[in-house]
């Protein structure tokens, strides 16, 4: 598969800690989602750039909601959807993940894939996860891929949400996760 590389994204040099996803891991997330992206709502948190999304809009993609707590990247974010004709097709949410993931739980919003690519060396793929697993954002079929560092093993189960699979690529690791609504067809362990 050959992602469209836009030139328009670029990483942000002001803020030292944002660590995009790169071309590899993305084309591998992509390959992963082929079948499943079509006409989705895709939640993008700690969206950096906003590639991520912005190519879950090129692949077919519905609606993206991105949410991240830079106005420096949320700036990007616009500037990156009005430059690849998607503005309509966007939400962009300035707020950190764990309030965003409660007030949206409150509006009773959904999403179809969530994508979450938190710094590595903390504990925030953790948290997230675990809030992702307690709520209801997910819709019945959803998947929740997180994108973390190697030596980070996340459990098999955070709430409702069970570890399909890991894929590793060199020093990163998309951890793929779905609700489970019959325990007694899921065997992982390991709930956090």
């Amino acid at each position: 598969m050959q992602l469209l590389r836009d030139k328009k994204i670029k990483p942000l040099t002001a803020k030292k800690s944002l660590r995009p996803t790169t071309g590899k891991v993305r084309e591998a997330l992509f390959d992963i989602l082929r079948q499943r992206i079509d006409k989705t709502r895709f939640l993008d948190l700690y969206a950096g750039t906003g590639a991520v999304g912005i190519e879950a809009l090129k692949e077919g993609a519905a609606e993206v909601v991105f949410v991240e707590s830079s106005n420096e990247s949320i700036n990007k974010i616009r500037q990156s959807a009005q430059k690849s004709g998607f503005y309509e097709k966007i939400k962009v949410i300035t707020k950190r993940v764990l309030p965003f993931i409660e007030w949206a739980e409150a509006k009773g919003m959904t999403f179809d894939i969530i994508f979450l690519d938190p710094p590595y060396h903390t504990d925030e793929v953790v948290s997230a996860l675990s809030a992702i697993g307690k709520s209801h954002l997910l819709d019945k079929e959803g998947m929740v891929i997180a994108e973390h560092f190697k030596k980070r093993e996340l459990p098999g189960r955070f709430g409702k949400l069970y570890k399909l699979r890991d894929y590793r690529y060199g020093d990163s690791v998309l951890s793929l996760y779905t609700e489970v609504h019959n325990e007694q067809d899921c065997s992982i362990s390991g709930d956090v």
